[in-house]
């Protein structure tokens, strides 16, 4: 059976990012095996809705916009820039029928961001590091990150001994988490100046991973970005229907 994977539109805004953009998180979740089912933001949420049925798992993308501060209870700062009503809806749509069902997540950049907003956290709205997090996609190694110990990306990544935990990524962001969302876990910081990298949900049962990075980018020169995707593309094969009656309970 195909396992077929929501990827909201990365804007709702800005139809030449999207083209940019767009194909390669497509093209890496073809070639981990799985089926991508695009999301327009401008689609009816019933309509939404009715295509979620019908998919084993989410794929949050980045985006040049950013997550409306209003959403974390902080009031805008002069270097955050402009949101993306229509996306962050339809993100909000895809994450509650994710939480509700335990349909497995993967967020990349502001999705990540995203999930973490969503469950009642907070970010910088404006890095103030001397580490660039934004040399954008011209750079395939912008910075170290060191993934922690015991968590589930550690195992998913294939980091040798000699590596000792750490994997250089590309980077192209401006802002980072501040405070964790209800129940998640740093996975991985930047060394350098300590800026969340990557978390998941502490959970066994739910497989909700997000990098600060852009994998997508990667995915061909990369084992470790191969990898993020196989284990999504894994975690979305085995995912079960069940009721939200038992997910409550």
């Amino acid at each position: 059976m195909s396992v077929h994977i929501a990827v909201p539109e990365p804007t709702s805004l800005d139809s030449e990012y999207n083209q940019r953009s767009l194909e390669p998180y497509l093209f890496a979740l073809k070639a981990a095996g799985a089926t991508p089912i695009l999301i327009p933001l401008h689609e009816r949420q019933d309509r939404i809705a009715r295509v979620l049925t019908s998919v084993q798992g989410i794929l949050l993308p980045g985006s040049r916009y950013d997550v409306e501060p209003e959403r974390y209870g902080q009031i805008r700062q002069p270097e955050c820039n402009p949101s993306d009503p229509a996306r962050a809806a339809v993100d909000e749509l895809l994450l509650q029928d994710a939480f509700n069902l335990q349909k497995p997540i993967f967020g990349i950049c502001q999705g990540l961001q995203m999930i973490n907003v969503w469950l009642n956290g907070t970010l910088n709205q404006h890095l103030n590091s001397p580490i660039n997090h934004r040399p954008g996609r011209e750079f395939s190694e912008a910075h170290t990150v060191e993934i922690i110990e015991g968590t589930r990306l550690a195992n998913l990544l294939p980091l040798s001994a000699s590596e000792k935990g750490r994997l250089k990524v590309n980077s192209s962001h401006h802002q980072s988490i501040e405070t964790l969302g209800d129940n998640l876990r740093v996975a991985a910081r930047c060394p350098d100046d300590q800026v969340i990298e990557a978390i998941e949900l502490h959970s066994s049962e739910h497989y909700v991973v997000g990098v600060q990075w852009h994998p997508e980018r990667s995915y061909s020169s990369s084992a470790a970005s191969r990898a993020l995707f196989a284990g999504f593309f894994q975690a979305a094969s085995c995912w079960q229907p069940r009721s939200i009656e038992e997910s409550v309970a």
